[in-house]
């Protein structure tokens, strides 16, 4: 058997949070095998300065490690799984979805204890996330809402240097860097539901690399994974990503699969809700028909509008 494992992330501070977390674990459920960290530049972190939605939204931050994994220079690639495509080469495989972390949003604003309510009329929020910014829009269309790239210590760092009167950032992300200090107030579910697989790592292999795969399969928590499969389901079903304002939540209760999906035009002015509910084993059907459900309230509306507003750039 090898004694030596290579993990390729990118080089962002949370992606290397995230890969060292995944060493540590291997390590200590493997302590003869090595492990190694490779750092990949993606494209999504070599241009910062134009929006996710206007780059083109095909594997952004993964398709050079995906690169890297065909080509065996990696055995495996460490995912924020809200990054992931949902339909993946034929050559790799999703071996493993880690727990979840919480998934909610969070308020980053001047004040601690600051909400969404609370901030002025007519104030300034930024965020890089059409999902963000439609959901947003929603509750408070008053508010001017303006882009915002960079890691998360980076966009932190942006705000405070800025006279904005908050930013949005993922609760994983901040907790995960020990930058809980920054946080104003937690985003209710209710308020805005977060990304598709938003607080879950996923573990990424070539399929014929069955020492890889033995190695990181005690990472694997299967509610979490029935609770993104279902998303990414329906994300897959609305051909939905970083240029579509989409969220999902899926949860495991009693082995029942609870899913909740929303879908809002850009200027937050529409936006469709449902929920739905099934067995957690039937997590891909469940995506689809809430999808389906999403699609004849009135999203598919919107995302044709979207679609052709994309394809005409």
């Amino acid at each position: 058997m090898r004694k030596k494992i290579i993990i390729g992330s990118r080089a962002s501070a949370l992606a290397i949070w995230q890969a060292n977390h995944i060493k540590a674990a291997i390590e200590k459920h493997h302590n003869k095998i090595e492990v190694e960290i490779n750092f990949v530049s993606t494209k999504g972190d070599i241009i910062v300065d134009v929006a996710l939605s206007k780059i083109g939204d095909k594997g952004l931050f993964t398709k050079e490690l995906e690169i890297e994994l065909i080509n065996g220079t990696i055995d495996i690639a460490v995912h924020s799984l809200k990054d992931l495509e949902t339909t993946l080469p034929p050559e790799l495989q999703l071996v493993a979805v880690t727990k979840r972390h919480p998934v909610e949003d969070v308020l980053i604003a001047r004040a601690p204890g600051t909400t969404i309510n609370m901030l002025p009329k007519n104030g300034t929020v930024a965020t890089g996330s059409l999902r963000r910014r439609s959901q947003l829009k929603h509750i408070r269309p008053d508010l001017n809402v303006v882009e915002l790239r960079g890691n998360v210590p980076t966009r932190i760092q942006k705000f405070m240097d800025s006279d904005w009167d908050a930013i949005i950032l993922a609760r994983a992300g901040v907790e995960r860097l020990e930058l809980t200090d920054h946080i104003s107030s937690f985003i209710s579910m209710d308020e805005m539901l977060p990304a598709v697989g938003q607080g879950a790592l996923g573990i990424q292999i070539k399929r014929d690399n069955t020492f890889a795969e033995q190695i990181v399969r005690f990472l694997h928590d299967e509610d979490t994974f029935y609770a993104v499969s279902a998303e990414r389901s329906l994300l897959r079903a609305l051909e939905g990503g970083c240029q579509v304002p989409i969220g999902a939540y899926a949860k495991i209760e009693d082995k029942t699969l609870y899913l909740e999906a929303t879908v809002a035009s850009i200027d937050g002015q529409r936006l469709y809700r449902k929920k739905t509910k099934g067995e957690k084993h039937d997590a891909e059907n469940i995506g689809k028909m809430l999808a389906n459900n999403l699609l004849e309230a009135g999203a598919d509306t919107i995302l044709a509008e979207i679609y052709r507003t994309v394809r005409s750039k």
